[in-house]
């Protein structure tokens, strides 16, 4: 893109700052969790028809909208999550959670605040557009997956998506910076139920029954060393339990313990092994003390893996837009996970993060914290950044196609 269409596009994300702001605080106050994003849903749409963009709903609460430019060319999409946390939120700032127990603390609001700022900037550059640009806005991210339902219903279709982009706010970096990651950028995940059986019995004649919570314990200790013992020390793997109940009484060996954990991994082979090791392990470990034990998958994200080529665009819009020095390279994937993963299995994408932390402001807190908040400029930054992503892409394509031909 020309130095003057750049200036422009950044321009417009300065001028749009305060009703990003408006927009990102309103989404905030009314936080509802995935599948639940009714009054989320409804302002997206009326955002979408005060800007005159078509749209139809998917996946229940979910919303795509469609920019048409003014010639046919390729089809690039934009994808902003939107749904909150079950967290009470502790800031004391005038946007707080309006929803006790909920809390955009994973920074979703400020997603789809940026994804709107997107539509608004290429909305008013529809005679610049050579193709069509989709609107995801995808519930349950953190959840279920919203992702998956969308694709299954056919958002990548009827136009087919050729390339989409999806950014994260990273608490971690300074507003006004991006980072883009190079292949693999999260891990795939499983969620692990272990039920371990023994028998009941009087607390004070332990030899008359089998202790379900000492299986248990013995269970939990023994699975620790699959990673360390188990797993190639030059590969990635987590087994967490983060949740173990049992027992009905001081004096009364628990008859049944359950452990509720997950995995996390970034190869495919080391994901097979690992979940092979869990049922290994807890099987002959429970029965070794007299009980047994029961291991239940859940699978869960698949490996988010961006395409080089859209890494390369992503970083080169940055720096156009930012600054090279303003543009950062991770080196190492991350063990969290993120359904946009799924969008990236059928189609050539990069996610990439989104700095927003601000120690002046005390913007410092990570997601997931219940006092996490970013620093507002950050919602220019990354209307502006995905608007530059998605025209750059089709004016390549169309400069590609000419050539081509």
């Amino acid at each position: 893109m020309s130095t003057e269409q750049t200036a422009r596009i950044w321009r417009q994300a300065q001028e749009i700052l305060p009703w990003l702001t408006e927009v990102r605080r309103d989404f905030h106050q009314y936080p509802e969790f995935g599948m639940e994003e009714f009054r989320t849903q409804e302002q997206i749409i009326r955002y979408l028809e005060e800007m005159g963009i078509p749209y139809y709903k998917s996946a229940g609460t979910g919303v795509v909208g469609l920019i048409e430019g003014a010639t046919p060319g390729a089809v690039v999409a934009l994808r902003g999550d939107m749904d909150a946390l079950p967290i009470d939120e502790r800031n004391e700032t005038s946007y707080r959670s309006k929803v006790q127990g909920k809390m955009h603390a994973c920074g979703h609001d400020a997603h789809m605040t940026c994804l709107l700022g997107a539509a608004r900037i290429l909305n008013d550059s529809r005679q610049e557009l050579a193709g069509v640009v989709k609107l995801f806005f995808q519930p349950a991210e953190e959840t279920v997956g919203g992702a998956l339902p969308m694709i299954r219903e056919g958002v990548l279709e009827n136009p087919r998506v050729e390339a989409a982009f999806g950014l994260h706010v990273s608490a971690d970096l300074p507003v006004g910076k991006i980072a883009v990651k190079y292949g693999q950028m999260n891990a795939a995940s499983d969620d692990l139920h272990i039920t371990v059986r023994g028998e009941n019995g009087h607390g004070a004649y332990p030899h008359k029954g089998k202790d379900a919570i000492v299986i248990a314990a013995h269970v939990i200790t023994a699975l620790q060393t699959i990673v360390s013992r188990n797993v190639d020390p030059r590969e990635a793997a987590v087994i967490t339990l983060g949740v173990i109940s049992g027992g009905t009484a001081s004096n009364i060996l628990a008859q049944e313990v359950k452990l509720t954990g997950t995995i996390r991994t970034l190869d495919k082979s080391v994901r097979a092994f690992v979940k092979e090791r869990v049922c290994e392990v807890a099987d002959l470990t429970a029965r070794s003390l007299g009980g047994e034990a029961e291991v239940f998958f859940e699978e869960g994200y698949t490996s988010l893996i961006n395409d080089s080529e859209m890494v390369d665009q992503v970083k080169r819009c940055g720096e156009a837009l930012l600054g090279a020095e303003n543009v950062r390279v991770n080196d190492f994937p991350m063990m969290g996970v993120e359904d946009f993963a799924f969008f990236a299995e059928h189609v050539p994408s990069a996610f990439y993060h989104l700095g927003v932390r601000n120690e002046e402001k005390d913007c410092v807190y990570p997601v997931h914290h219940p006092r996490f908040d970013l620093d507002e400029n950050s919602l220019a930054v990354g209307a502006a950044m995905q608007a530059f992503n998605a025209m750059t892409f089709l004016q390549e394509r169309a400069k590609r196609l000419q050539t081509e031909k």
